[in-house]
């Protein structure tokens, strides 16, 4: 109980501070917002052995928790990926601040000038698990976008996060911005996560990042609203006009790259036409390059593919395994995605026009991609700089959540003392 009180206390004094630095964010300056992370993107850097040493930190308490290697590996970071978070605060930076830009106006015949125009969203809590790059990303969005931000990162990576943390906030107090713009929950007790999506007096919209336990706690529970994808299952068709060497690159890019991220390929759906003129050549890849293919027909003929059980499709296995089966045609493929499918990344792989269109029409995921790899499913490549996730729902934002997604609107009407009849 008193673990309780100390967690609601605490949230209420984060929420309270959130509250007030996002009415002054609301109207900050957009050369202040640029300076901010800039600033920090030069922290980042200049602290980056500090940053990598704290990461180690993190990666041996997740190593004696168990953590399977893709959860691992969202948590390692290297001078590598301590450079694409400077970059990702960078882009972010040089961005058009969304804040006060128009989005519609029109004039009406009573004599009104009627604006729609973004405005900040007020307080975002992010709830995430391993990736202590989300600590950079989720803040310089929030902040582009007007708005305060409370960041409760996941256990594994508590000393990467507040190492990133203490970058944000010196870039935050050399632009004159209030320090409670970005803030971080000093713990690891996971009381804290309950009292953040209790926290509708303080709290906005809650962005859980993180494994489908997390998102489905979050999404049973919150009292807040919710921008969430419970799982990535994402799948790649070659269609019988598919390209041959388009289509192998595509399918070993899409499952292979990094299998650890919600954008990996999680089901192989090949053409039957396909499977005809080329034979089982995708599945073969796939299992030479080390992938686990879960299938079942006449590609169990390939050495080293395993049967399928019925709930591997449908599977976001995270991991290098996938499932792949044989469908009849473009409409098969998307028989196939309604059911099992989360809604989050397909990409048909054609050089028919008709079937590309067909798929697009037909299905309704957040992201539909033709001839491209699953692993473009990233705010980053959507040239948002970074996102605070994929948004699957219908509601307000879908597909990457940049700084734009993160804001909502409101009217400004003018008129020149005029009067309802």
């Amino acid at each position: 109980m008193k673990d309780q009180l100390d967690a609601k206390a605490m949230i209420d004094e984060l929420g309270a501070a959130a509250r007030a630095a996002a009415a002054e964010l609301a109207f900050a300056p957009a050369e202040a917002k640029a300076q901010a992370l800039t600033i920090a993107a030069d922290q980042v850097w200049e602290r980056r052995h500090e940053i990598m040493a704290a990461n180690g930190e993190d990666m041996a308490y997740g190593a004696n928790k168990g953590l399977s290697p893709a959860m691992m590996d969202r948590l390692m970071l290297d001078e590598g990926r301590i450079k694409a978070i400077c970059d990702g605060l960078r882009a972010v930076a040089a961005q058009d601040d969304p804040v006060g830009a128009t989005i519609a106006e029109w004039d009406r015949p009573s004599g009104l000038h009627i604006q729609r125009v973004r405005t900040p969203l007020g307080v975002i809590g992010v709830i995430y698990e391993s990736r202590p790059n989300v600590t950079a990303d989720a803040g310089a969005l929030c902040l582009k976008a007007g708005n305060a931000v409370i960041l409760r990162g996941g256990s594994e990576s508590f000393h990467s996060s507040r190492a990133i943390h203490a970058c944000l906030v010196e870039g935050l107090r050399a632009a004159g911005l209030p320090e409670a713009a970005i803030q971080l929950v000093p713990t690891r007790d996971r009381a804290a996560v309950a009292e953040m999506l209790r926290a509708v007096a303080h709290i906005d919209v809650i962005v859980p990042r993180g494994g489908k336990g997390l998102v489905g706690l979050v999404q049973a529970e919150a009292r807040v609203p919710v921008f969430a994808h419970l799982e990535g299952i994402c799948h790649v068709y070659a269609d019988g006009a598919a390209d041959l060497e388009k289509a192998r690159r595509v399918v070993l890019n899409a499952k292979t790259r990094r299998t650890g991220i919600c954008g990996a390929m999680e089901c192989l759906l090949i053409d039957r036409a396909f499977y005809e003129k080329f034979g089982p050549v995708l599945v073969e890849d796939l299992v030479a390059a080390g992938v686990e293919v879960r299938t079942e027909g006449d590609l169990l003929k390939v050495a080293g593919t395993v049967p399928a059980a019925p709930e591997d499709f449908g599977r976001e296995f995270l991991d290098m395994i996938c499932a792949a089966k044989i469908v009849d045609g473009v409409d098969g493929a998307i028989a196939h995605i309604r059911r099992y499918g989360s809604q989050h990344t397909e990409s048909i792989l054609t050089e028919d026009d008709a079937a590309a269109a067909r798929f697009f029409q037909r299905l309704d995921s957040a992201i539909l991609m033709r001839n491209a790899s699953t692993q473009f499913a990233d705010g980053g490549e959507f040239g948002m700089g970074a996102e605070i996730g994929i948004a699957t729902g219908k509601l307000h934002a879908r597909g990457p959540v940049g700084a734009e997604q993160l804001t909502s609107f409101k009217y400004v009407v003018v008129g020149d003392g005029t009067c309802r009849p």
